[in-house]
């Protein structure tokens, strides 16, 4: 793949430039003036400033925009020296085409503006932390005022009892007494009148929920007009949330615990089915009766995974990191209210309203909304139990499609670091909205189901392993061995993974427009502008995706689209060139799961003139392959540890599902059995500007791309299958 001299020993040397900036074109943007500034200090006076500012009045400022790689290379050296002296200065703005002043402006305006936020952050902490004591304070002395002997009622001294153990008693009477009073409104949402519903029993005392928390409000992400519609509950509607929450969780213990005849196993061993007809009998209360016209999937699944019991629970009772580690299947999330952040300073007793809407990856299948509460709860020492529950009854409406009964996961502490953990998912949803190719996936309960949860789970805790590894092998060329550059290139490879993820699926986000075709072929395109964005290029993208059935096992399809080999026989924008693996981070048990780094030489020149970042990623339900274009220069910085934010991204790619056909057990990793169902979707920056009219040629030329990219990938999948 390499020279010796490109590539030694593991370690990247910098990538060359294919262009050179020549130096009347330097001295030409260096005169260059500008009336606006920019951030970060990109903008600068190219007269000195303060005392040496030229005194004349009628002396018309001069000023200068930096670029993007002048920019780049200053907050790179800025992280290591804030305070460069002369020799510095001039060196840098040597390789810049700056002048020394204008480096040493740069640099006071970067160590100005770092003051200011760092003051700013410490100030708010400061602040935060002063209420939250002060609250505090008033609670405990409120609580010590009013402390009681446990055994005679009396009024106790300060040591008889504990002021956690007085606190217990006070928020539990309280709880019941709320709990009783709203039964009789609690009645008519759930069927039945509320009883008192006992606890399960725990070696632990149950905690009670604060209510003395402050809500805390999540940003929405892209949120439809379902989700948007949806406001924090009402103090009225608490105590009945509080009431489903402690039932959903005994519901989900009971249902992980017991086998048959609630769960009945399928004939080859493998799969546990959910027995209707004995769930309604051993669960009577539940969220009411299942509406008409709605099916019911259920599923449990178990596994063990690399990651410490208490990280897990931090994931899902964290609505940023949930997102972040189940993109492939929360398109949206939002936190409407937090009920009780926990106690004992970790999220036990923590209760979370929240929206949501899951997706698969592709835009035949409607995406799943839903509005429910979040439950945590420790059960015993290194045992813990996240269950959530819907509260559509609360707010009856008419287009909601997916009710969520008690699901979730009992999470168990296993030596080493390791987890078990066994997820529940238990759904009614109108599934007519699903294409006809997805309806066996999506029927079988693995499309949505407790498989597909733990599988992205078990790969996440792979891929986050790979980044705090340190024994990483220096013999192989083209490894990446730097931990910075490794974690930086890891960070970057999330983000395209995620931004991919975000825009493939039927979201209610998106518009989707058929372009062409009839059944399972059409060409769905949609539009959006980039304005503002680091991370992606400003101007109009054209966002493009269609999915196919290919009669060829999910493993080939993957092998065929991640291998740099075979990339040229349907990889139209490489002009037929060779693709090299330049470097690489294994971040898996599995071979597929890599992130690599590709050149394309084109056919008639030795020298590279494309990057592509590449992202393969396999676990037994699901596969994707995704890549973006990358500049070069930017991806030197990354490869060194830079901030890889500011690298401008437009991935495009597949998302790889078996098409539900095969046993429970023919997953993707099975290389034989079954077909497969693959999307293939592309992200196009058709214009520049962010204020252009998006023309029919631009819609066509998409059209035509991604229509001879599938039919490239049938004629080559074809031949290997024959």
């Amino acid at each position: 793949m390499f020279q010796p001299n490109n590539m030694m020993e593991g370690q990247l040397q910098p990538l060359e430039m294919t262009q050179n900036t020549s130096e009347s074109e330097i001295a030409r943007m260096r005169d260059e003036e500008f009336d606006s500034t920019t951030k970060s200090g990109s903008e600068n006076h190219e007269g000195a400033s303060g005392d040496d500012q030229d005194p004349r009045p009628n002396k018309k400022k001069r000023y200068h925009r930096h670029t993007q790689h002048q920019i780049q290379e200053m907050e790179a050296f800025f992280k290591e020296c804030p305070h460069p002296d002369d020799k510095q200065r001039k060196e840098l703005g040597r390789e810049l085409g700056l002048e020394p002043l204008q480096v040493k402006f740069w640099f006071q305006n970067k160590r100005t503006q770092m003051k200011t936020q760092h003051e700013r952050q410490e100030n708010t902490q400061l602040r935060t932390e002063n209420e939250k004591l002060r609250a505090d304070n008033m609670r405990y002395r409120e609580a010590l005022s009013t402390a009681s002997c446990p055994n005679c009622g009396g009024p106790t001294a300060i040591g008889q009892m504990s002021f956690d153990e007085h606190h217990l008693r006070l928020e539990n009477a309280r709880l019941r007494e709320e709990i009783d009073r709203i039964s009789a409104i609690a009645a008519k949402y759930v069927g039945k009148p509320l009883v008192n519903y006992p606890l399960l029993s725990s070696p632990m005392a149950p905690r009670p929920l604060d209510f003395g928390a402050q809500p805390g409000t999540g940003d929405m992400y892209g949120a439809g007009d379902l989700l948007r519609s949806i406001s924090a509950p009402s103090e009225a509607d608490k105590p009945m949330i509080i009431e489903l929450a402690v039932a959903a969780m005994e519901e989900l213990v009971r249902m992980a615990q017991i086998c048959e005849p609630l769960w009945m196993t399928s004939l080859d061993g493998t799969t546990s089915m959910l027995n209707e007809e004995e769930y309604i009998r051993t669960f009577p209360r539940g969220i009411g009766p299942k509406p008409t016209g709605f099916k019911c999937e259920a599923s449990r699944e178990t596994a063990v995974v690399i990651m410490n019991h208490i990280s897990i629970v931090e994931i899902l009772m964290d609505v940023h990191q949930w997102l972040t580690v189940f993109s492939g299947i929360v398109s949206k999330a939002s936190t409407l209210d937090v009920l009780s952040t926990g106690v004992a300073g970790n999220y036990n007793g923590a209760l979370q309203v929240m929206t949501a809407e899951f997706q698969v990856p592709s835009p035949l299948v409607p995406t799943r909304e839903s509005y429910y509460v979040r439950y945590c709860k420790q059960h015993a020492e290194g045992t813990w139990a996240v269950v959530d529950v819907s509260l559509d009854d609360l707010r009856p409406c008419p287009t909601v499609r997916c009710r969520r009964r008690p699901s979730g996961c009992i999470i168990q502490e296993m030596p080493n670091g390791y987890s078990k953990v066994t997820w529940i998912e238990h759904v009614e949803v109108d599934d007519r909205g699903v294409h006809n190719l997805y309806k066996q996936l999506v029927s079988s309960g693995h499309a949505f189901g407790a498989r597909r949860w733990v599988a992205t789970l078990d790969r996440q805790c792979e891929r986050l392993a790979s980044v705090m590894a340190t024994n990483i092998p220096t013999g192989d060329i083209g490894v990446i061995t730097n931990q910075d550059g490794r974690k930086s290139m890891l960070k970057l490879a999330e983000r395209m993974a995620i931004s991919f993820c975000a825009g493939v699926s039927a979201s209610t986000a998106h518009t989707w427009t058929t372009l062409s075709g009839t059944g399972a072929d059409d060409v769905r395109v949609m539009t959006r502008k980039s304005v503002d964005d680091p991370g992606r290029p400003p101007g109009i993208v054209l966002s493009a995706a269609t999915s196919f059935w290919l009669p060829v096992s999910p493993k080939r399809v993957f092998d065929f689209l991640r291998d740099e080999n075979s990339r040229n026989e349907w990889d139209i924008l490489s002009n037929g060139g060779v693709v090299q693996e330049m470097a690489h981070i294994a971040n898996g048990r599995d071979t597929g799961n890599c992130v690599s780094l590709l050149r394309v030489n084109s056919a008639n020149s030795s020298q590279s003139n494309m990057l592509i970042l590449q992202e393969s990623c396999l676990d037994p339900t699901a596969s994707f392959v995704i890549y973006a274009p990358v500049d070069i220069v930017a991806m030197n910085v990354v490869l060194n540890g830079g901030d890889p934010d500011y690298v401008a991204l437009l991935p495009s790619g597949f998302a790889i599902l078996p098409d539900g056909t095969t046993s429970s057990t023919g997953g993707i990793a099975d290389a034989g059995s079954g077909g497969s169902l693959l999307t293939v979707a592309f992200q196009i920056l058709v214009d520049s500007v962010p204020t252009a009219k998006l023309s029919l040629g631009s819609v066509a030329t998409v059209n035509n791309l991604i229509a001879c990219t599938v039919e490239r990938i049938k004629a080559s999948l074809s031949c290997e299958n024959a």
